[in-house]
């Protein structure tokens, strides 16, 4: 089924210059409109003429459309893979496309395409050889495709720019006159990919491919899909998580203008209308009496008391090595430190959608998901069809963060529109979307480490009580009563003592936790940094020179700090008021250190002034791109760091819209600068979410300098700083 042209595509449209192919509109006029949109061709139709493989297609006028398997939700993956295929085609970037890849076709054709999840600053570090190799394959063909056309053998014959040429004839050929050969080459064996001193794409710097779309407003996301027929559905969740609607009078709104059905879905009641408006204002009209369960007598302090308490144990050890305890007691000194951290929304710019089509033979959803293959799995479960005939129509994200890799609003709309047999968009409105989210666990961590006489640490001793992700999400808990992002950051301390020992509880409450922008690192950053400051203090030394000692044997941490400390200008006075804190750590196999200038008011007001940024991800493919991702990292992290906090009364979240769940606007953003201290060799860290754990840490250590207070409790805005 094919969308509606809205008004604002039109003129889109119209006045774009951009070729490429149209994805989401199917009318000729528009062909060449949209260079990327999310349904990448017609669903009945998963083979194309011009491909040259399932990543490459080649059209006749030249322009190179590549398949991408991983979702855009603003970390411009769409620029960045499609650099690395183009590498090895060696074809004309400017000429390049980008489509989203289709999850139906990686379902039928054995994972042509790979894993489509989208997270854990997964997508070039996995997915970058297989894309390279693709690359390289496509040019193998094309090349052979010429040489035999051109009776010579493939080895004489080079591409480049999109050409095959046998320099010894001076013949040659553009790849889109060689597409259709090519598709029948069978190669006796993959060709070799590059190796990094042989790129010349992958490296430099790219204008985003998905920018002009979404400047113009072509870009089509999740919310923007209009279907003929399409109804719409608004969502009334159960306040406490775990509870169900008991009954519900629909003889109260059933004759309100628009009204077409309420119907009962997971964890609550949805009502379908002609206007979205209509339906939400019925949903909140609908009397329903809940069954909230027991949790309803639950609240963040008893929370945040039981997390306390769980540290004592009993515990699971996660790490070991020497003998902490020993060295604890030998110890002439010993410190010790409580930190906690709140659950936290996502709180995606763009609620949960979904829209979706069932029929008992077929499903077609149109969605901004994280994981195109799980959205096909569930839609195909939840409406009982044949995995075979569901199609998912991948659209841009308006942020993801985690929260879209599992797909509660999908689970939805198939449930609505199965029921009223007809297509349906159903639109979480930002209070359900706050109040019903997959949140950043609540923890509390305790650290305590034994000081030499030197001032250096003898021993290690952290404890975490954490929510499950694993068992939240119902995949079970770990066998062993530890997983990898529980202890993240702490198990793999970089610093340097002759003893660590990591304790580990995994606990949960009623409230649903999930991956959140850089998982476990978040909240072990922020009390693994705060701490090594404390010891620093403790012994009377520069909090740099002292990680610096602590990071010993580590060229790769050394390289980031010292950058970081030159380009941060570390001990540079600045005025009264304002200090500068640090922070450096290694999460989804990428360094980050970080350097805040902080200013406190005399009332307590925080305002961070600068960041400087200093990056060791081993590679880098986009440099302009790597320098948006910190720059949004640690955005995302200051929200968490200032004001960020979910809190519960009688089992429900309090909060609900950005009036109390408060992001950081263009007004809180500092200066942002990214510097890069790259360690090459075989490392390919992530990016997308390495700088968000540095800058709480590092904002709560300019805190300390200016103010003498210790911040061991987010957020920032509970901290009484006033004099």
């Amino acid at each position: 089924m094919n969308a509606i042209v809205s008004r604002r595509s039109f003129i889109a449209a119209s006045l774009s210059a951009a070729g490429g192919l149209v994805v989401m509109v199917a009318i000729p006029r528009f062909a060449s409109a949209v260079p990327l949109g999310p349904e990448p061709w017609g669903p009945e139709e998963l083979t194309t003429a011009n491909e040259v493989n399932a990543f490459v297609v080649v059209e006749p006028d030249g322009t190179i459309l590549l398949r991408i398997a991983k979702s855009e939700m603003g970390q411009g993956v769409m620029t960045s893979l499609a650099m690395i295929v183009a590498e090895e085609l060696e074809c004309d970037f400017a000429k390049v496309k980008v489509e989203y890849a289709s999850a139906t076709r990686n379902f039928m054709d054995g994972g042509v395409y790979g894993d489509m999840q989208t997270g854990g600053s997964s997508s070039v570090r996995r997915s970058r050889v297989s894309l390279q190799q693709a690359g390289a394959s496509a040019r193998a063909r094309l090349i052979s495709a010429a040489a035999t056309r051109w009776g010579v053998a493939p080895i004489a014959c080079v591409a480049r720019g999109g050409s095959v040429f046998h320099e010894a004839s001076g013949r040659s050929a553009v790849y889109g006159q060689l597409v259709g050969d090519a598709a029948n080459v069978s190669l006796r064996e993959e060709p070799a990919i590059k190796t990094p001193e042989q790129f010349r794409l992958i490296g430099q710097r790219q204008a985003r491919l998905d920018t002009p779309v979404k400047v113009t407003g072509a870009a089509k996301f999740g919310i923007d899909t209009r279907l003929p027929g399409m109804v719409y559905a608004a969502v009334a969740n159960c306040p406490v998580f775990g509870g169900k609607a008991k009954s519900y009078d629909e003889a109260a709104i059933k004759n309100k203008r628009g009204f077409i059905a309420v119907v009962p879905v997971e964890n609550g009641v949805a009502v379908v209308a002609d206007r979205f408006w209509r339906a939400k204002e019925m949903v909140a009209a609908l009397p329903i009496v809940w069954d909230e369960g027991a949790a309803a007598a639950t609240d963040s302090e008893k929370f945040r008391a039981d997390y306390r308490a769980a540290l004592d144990g009993p515990l699971t050890n996660a790490a070991k090595r020497g003998d902490a305890k020993s060295a604890l007691a030998a110890s002439p000194k010993i410190v010790e430190a409580l930190y906690e951290v709140p659950h936290l929304a996502h709180a995606p710019m763009e609620p949960l959608n979904a829209t979706v089509h069932w029929r008992p033979d077929r499903i077609d959803a149109w969605i901004g998901t994280q994981s195109a293959d799980a959205a096909l799995k569930l839609a195909a479960e939840v409406g009982g069809v044949d995995p075979r005939n569901v199609f998912i129509h991948n659209c841009y994200l308006g942020g993801g963060f985690g929260r879209r890799a599992v797909n509660d609003e999908l689970r939805q709309a198939v449930q609505v529109s199965k029921a009223i047999a007809k297509p349906v968009k159903l639109v979480w409105t930002r209070e359900q979307d706050i109040q019903h989210d997959r949140y950043r666990p609540q923890a509390a961590l305790r650290l305590k480490a034994g000081l030499g006489a030197d001032g250096m640490p003898t021993a290690f001793d952290f404890r975490t009580a954490v929510g499950s992700i694993t068992r939240s999400l119902g995949w079970g808990a770990a066998s062993s009563g530890v997983e990898p992002s529980a202890v993240e950051g702490l198990s793999n301390v970089p610093y340097l003592a002759s003893a660590l020992n990591v304790d580990c509880l995994l606990k949960n409450t009623h409230v649903p936790v999930m991956f959140w922008r850089s998982v476990g690192s978040s909240q072990n950053a922020f009390a693994v940094e705060s701490f090594i400051d404390e010891l620093a203090h403790a012994a009377g030394k520069d909090p740099l020179d002292y990680r610096r000692a602590l990071l010993a044997g580590k060229p790769d941490f050394l390289a980031v700090l010292d950058k970081l400390a030159d380009k941060g200008e570390w001990g540079k006075a600045l005025p009264v008021g304002s200090a500068r804190g640090l922070a450096i750590h290694e999460s989804f196999g990428t360094i980050v250190g970080e350097i805040a200038e902080v200013a406190v008011s005399k009332s307590g007001e925080v305002r961070v002034e600068r960041v400087v940024a200093c990056v060791d991800c081993g590679h880098v493919v986009n440099p302009l791109n790597v320098e948006m991702q910190i720059e949004s990292a640690v955005l995302y992290g200051l929200t968490a760091a200032l004001f960020g906090e979910i809190t519960i009364k009688k089992g429900a979240v309090e909060q609900g819209n950005f009036d109390d769940y408060q992001i950081a606007r263009m007004a809180d953003a500092p200066t942002i600068e990214t510097h890069f201290a790259l360690s090459g060799g075989g490392k390919w860290g992530g990016i997308g979410e390495p700088g968000t754990p540095p800058i709480a840490p590092a904002i709560a250590n300019a805190i300390f300098t200016i103010t003498g207070k210790r911040i061991r409790s987010l957020p920032l805005k509970n901290a009484a700083l006033g004099a």
